[in-house]
């Protein structure tokens, strides 16, 4: 925590004093938030740092905060209460792994700031369950399966598919070619940019509806209607939806569909392990207070009507004397690209004649036919998407709160809109003091999109991987910067699992021996060990203070991991068992762990699944006077089988630990050093299984490898020995030979070629060196055993046989 003295430094002014309280920018009560003098970052608009009020913590925490572009104290204004709202889902389909990198990573900051630095945290999430993108797929999906019920002629649904793919295939290739039109005289940096994602984005499409493409000609060759229609949804339910679209007027509609994926959505969270929001708030269900809201802005003249729907005027907020943009700044007469008017207003945006500039978003929009539609002084309409955060944001916390988290994608326009019309609405200069922006999760170097289709859903990830095995992964990234979701980065994660798992049997092992038998008085190694464990808590601490830096963290632990089973293996043939520090270091990297939602043991450990009691405690317990009995009779057997070089009983001993005891959960590592006796440790059986099954594919590719190596060179070892048992007299009339020569002396020799012309001299003596050759060849041939020639056909048999067998490609060619 820290001194006034250091937050005086820090702020340059006493926390607390009338300067202080003097300097706020937003005129907030004193139950609200106290400012510090404004402080400006590069091409950052003024940022006011909060200043703590009665009751003030202050851990040290500094943290990346988006408003900035720079890492800044964290002082919540409320003493230890954080005041935290997340952008929550758009609940129109499944979530995927760019989700889980968003709210997984949040969840593991909230618990450090709760587990770890003692903050009490109020987190508010909202769910977006009336969107254009809700509305379209609800619509959509209504309207395909209406035509499905139809029960149409396979002739009638081949027309309306081929129109559909056809109208689908024009418009995905218009906007290609608009995008690959050169862009105008004068386009900024960032236009360039934005255009060249977009073409990126727009070749991949292209890449996917081709295999669209293809399935619906597979489909359309048969006569199963339905199989059609699936491979076809997307442009089909386009179509329909030109024709159809403004006939869905059940508002039941859109919030079934809503619920649905509302609740698929947070059954995702609890299979990741993520906390349950505090405070959980529905679009849908604050609308009144939206049309409220925007009354008072417009009250204020900071937006206007037109044609039903209501927009904030940019030109006067910033005449008002308000920042915009906060967080991606743009100069004063900056226009808002294409692009981000399209994400601003939605696939159902509004007319851009009806705004007095490009640059104003819409707070309500006027719902046409086949939209819901809520009362309003404007007509019937909904929310716009960036007001419905101000609105259930103020609700909950007023004119100000201490975090505002999301996704980096948001920043614009979506938060900085959000930061524009709340303050309108407050008349203040700071509705958030901090905001944080989870980085993007890349897939073959594209953002994670449904809208791209190239994401990987949440229970796809959980169906190949562990919450515990995605938790590390992104715990092993900085959580504000991009990072790539690949086999190297879980393969990164899954060997961290490993480590982790291998460093608490090091531990438990020690622990099962009877080290109170033992001496007990510290060594000077266990005492230099004892001072690396101390040196841990406090880097941990560190590191966590430092921007929530769990890359570093996490190296952190791993190095403790190592150091200690290198203590473990240099001190094996010491009296004293270094049980006490080794569990002391157990202990500290599971508190750790557990901070960040990795572990759940009293003691240490990571909990198994399907564990009893405390996560695994209490089986260990019972199974242990068991696997310490089967362990020790292997060893003696194995031992046994060494000296005897039994083979037959090394492989039985090798079938126990790979078969009997991996599916029990037992871990067991044979000793390779020095040691003995092999170790044990409790384990998943579905990882040990896994780990197994990998072992077992890399020591095939290593067999493959081999035979691939062995089989040409036995192959034509063969075809050599074959053509050596030809007699010399039969050579120029073998296969080999076939076409070459019409006629012959009585040794085999030619003496006139294929068209019946004599040899030429040197032809002649050519064919002579070579029958020589040969004869030599057939004298060495026939010296050889009997079955030399059926040996090594059956050889190469076995190698394509054993090659075939691995799932390599064996070839037999002329050799069978």
């Amino acid at each position: 925590m820290l001194s006034a003295a250091e937050l005086a430094a820090v702020y340059g002014v006493r926390a607390g004093t009338a300067e202080a309280r003097a300097s706020a920018a937003d005129g907030a009560g004193d139950d609200v938030c106290h400012f510090c003098p404004p402080v400006r970052r590069g091409d950052q608009p003024a940022w006011h740092p909060p200043a703590p009020g009665g009751g003030a913590y202050v851990s040290g925490l500094r943290v990346h905060n988006s408003l900035t572009r720079s890492k800044e104290l964290f002082v919540p204004a409320q003493g230890r209460r954080v005041r935290w709202y997340t952008c929550g889902p758009t609940v129109y389909d499944v979530a995927h792994m760019g989700h889980a990198r968003a709210y997984l990573t949040f969840d593991i900051l909230r618990r450090v700031l709760e587990e770890e630095l003692g903050y009490e945290v109020e987190y508010q999430m909202n769910v977006t369950d009336i969107d254009d993108k809700i509305i379209l797929r609800a619509r959509r999906n209504k309207l395909v399966r209406d035509y499905r019920a139809e029960g149409r002629p396979i002739a009638d649904v081949r027309a309306d598919v081929d129109a559909a793919a056809a109208a689908f295939d024009a418009k995905l290739r218009a906007k290609l070619a608009q995008l690959e039109a050169p862009l105008p005289a004068g386009a900024s940096p960032i236009e360039a940019d934005e255009r060249l994602e977009l073409l990126q984005v727009q070749r991949l499409k292209l890449e996917q509806w081709a295999e669209t493409e293809a399935r619906i000609a597979v489909a359309r060759a048969g006569a199963d209607a339905a199989a059609l229609i699936d491979s076809a949804l997307e442009p089909l339910a386009e179509a329909l939806d030109a024709r159809l679209g403004d006939s869905v007027c059940d508002q039941a509609v859109f919030e079934e569909h809503a619920r649905r994926y509302e609740a698929d959505f947070f059954e995702d969270m609890a299979a990741l392990g993520v906390r349950p929001p505090t405070i959980l708030t529905r679009v849908t269900e604050y609308v009144p207070e939206t049309v409220a809201f925007i009354e008072s802005i417009i009250a204020k003249g900071l937006a206007y009507e037109s044609n039903g729907s209501v927009y904030m005027d940019i030109g006067c907020l910033r005449g008002a004397g308000h920042d915009y943009r906060k967080l991606m700044p743009a100069g004063a007469d900056a226009e808002t690209t294409d692009a981000q008017m399209s994400e601003g207003e939605g696939a159902l945006g509004g007319c851009s004649s009806e705004k007095r500039s490009r640059n104003d978003f819409a707070l309500w929009k006027a719902s046409r036919p086949g939209e819901p539609s809520w009362p309003s002084p404007w007509g019937g309409g909904r929310p716009g998407w960036h007001i419905e955060c101000s609105v259930m944001g103020s609700a909950t916390f007023g004119k100000n709160m201490d975090v505002h988290a999301g996704g980096a994608d948001l920043k614009f326009p979506h938060h900085d809109n959000e930061l524009a019309q709340s303050e309108a609405y407050h008349g203040c200069a700071q509705w958030v003091n901090y905001f944080w922006h989870a980085g993007h999760l890349h897939i073959k170097g594209l953002k994670m999109s449904k809208s791209l289709k190239n994401f990987v859903t949440i229970k796809q990830a959980l169906g190949a991987h562990s919450a515990r095995q995605i938790r590390l992964m992104f715990l092993l990234q900085p959580w504000d910067k991009p990072m790539q979701y690949s086999d190297q980065t879980i393969g990164e994660a899954r060997a961290t699992e490993r480590k982790l798992r291998d460093f608490f049997g090091v531990v438990k092992a020690l622990r099962r021996d009877a080290w109170l038998g033992r001496p007990t008085a510290p060594t000077p190694a266990e005492r230099a060990l004892a001072g690396k464990v101390a040196a841990f808590r406090r880097r941990a601490r560190e590191a966590l203070l430092d921007n929530f830096n769990t890359p570093q963290l996490m190296a952190h632990i791993l190095a403790l991991c190592a150091d200690v089973g290198e203590h473990v293996r240099a001190t094996a043939k010491e009296p004293q068992s270094g049980a006490l520090v080794c569990s002391d270091a157990a202990v500290a990297v599971t508190r750790t762990l557990r901070v960040l939602g990795v572990a759940e043991q009293d003691e240490f450990g990571l909990p198994l699944a399907g564990g009893d009691e405390g996560g695994g405690g209490s089986r260990e317990a019972h199974v242990t006077p068991y696997a310490d009995a089967i362990v020790k009779l292997r060893d003696q057997l194995r031992a046994h089988a060494k000296a005897s070089k039994d083979g037959a009983l090394l492989a039985l001993c090798d079938g126990v630990r790979d078969d009997a005891l991996v599916a029990l959960g037992v871990r067991v590592e044979d000793p390779t050093g020095g040691e003995a006796n092999s170790s044990w440790r409790l384990d998943e059986p579905e990882a040990l299984a896994r780990e197994l099954d990998e072992r077992r594919e890399r020591q095939r590719d290593k067999e493959r490898a081999s035979l691939a190596q062995a089989l040409p060179t036995k192959k034509k070892e063969l075809e050599k020995a074959r053509l050596a048992a030809v007699p010399p007299a039969l050579l120029f009339r073998s296969d080999k030979y076939a076409g070459k020569f019409s006629a012959f002396s009585e040794e085999g020799l030619p003496t006139l070629d294929a068209e019946g012309k004599e040899l030429s001299n040197s032809a002649r003596k050519s064919c002579e060196k070579e029958w020589r050759q040969h004869e030599a060849a057939h004298k060495a041939f026939l010296a050889k055993p009997e079955a030399y020639l059926a040996d090594l056909t059956r050889a190469v048999e076995s190698l394509e046989e054993q090659l075939a067998r691995l799932g390599g490609a064996a070839g037999r060619g002329d050799s069978a």
